[in-house]
């Protein structure tokens, strides 16, 4: 899964994609993206060939949903399967998107022995996790315009994840998907609605060497952001 991931400045997404238009807000590099939080993601822009820059709410909401709480932990999409499932079945199809992101992070499960008394106490080891230093990658990712009753329509989106890498297995056994940069284009490209091709773009995602090494618990707060989340642990 992803549930904390860091995201690059607006600067830099905008040269990365080579972005013909923005709609949504500048941020400043973020390095603790939670869900619920607004992200920024990429799509083909609805009246051009060329791509644009929105703000999302990172937990997604199908347009068919009714209550007026979005779904619990729909961040994330697994991506096996996702083209049949109600949820995801629709925004699979037809609005596709790119999150860019710098890495990610995961919680591995870690012992540690109390030097005073001997006891081994367990907890979760935070884990930063990038294909290349300061390099915006693309998350597969989808998107869905839902309205609470009595509210505005908003944007909302979830990253598609699949099974670890082997370089990542260690960590966790789920990653984000990362889309290959060849791949960008057909993934955003809204004649393409089969799923099975659809599919392939998946399978064919870049499985880079993923490198990582451990952080300090800091990122266990959402409400903390800065770049001593991604230092190394000493």
């Amino acid at each position: 899964m992803c549930g904390r991931y860091v995201s690059p400045e607006t600067a830099a997404i905008e040269r990365e994609w080579q972005i013909q238009r923005s709609v949504g807000t500048l941020f400043g590099r973020r390095y603790n993206v939670a869900p619920s939080m607004t992200v920024s993601l990429v799509r083909r822009s609805r009246d051009s060939a060329g791509l644009e820059l929105a703000d999302a709410r990172w937990g997604f909401a199908p347009a068919w949903w009714k209550p007026s709480k979005p779904p619990a932990k729909s961040y994330n999409a697994v991506s096996e399967g996702a083209a049949a499932r109600p949820m995801w079945r629709d925004a699979y199809r037809s609005t596709r998107c790119l999150i860019p992101a710098l890495g990610w992070y995961e919680w591995a499960r870690a012992s540690r022995t109390d030097p005073n008394t001997g006891e081994i106490h367990e907890r979760k080891q935070p884990y930063y996790l990038f294909v290349e230093p300061d390099c915006p990658v693309g998350f597969a990712g989808l998107m869905s315009t839902w309205a609470a009753p009595g509210k505005a329509p908003l944007l909302t989106c979830a990253i598609l994840t699949r099974p670890a890498s082997p370089s990542a297995a260690a960590v966790h056994d789920r990653m984000p998907v990362v889309l290959d940069r060849a791949a960008h284009g057909a993934w955003l490209d809204p004649q393409l609605v089969d799923p099975a091709k659809i599919e392939k773009i998946l399978e064919t995602a870049a499985v880079a060497k993923i490198r990582c090494y451990a952080v300090p618990p800091l990122v266990n707060s959402s409400k903390v952001d800065g770049p001593e989340l991604i230092a190394p642990l000493s």
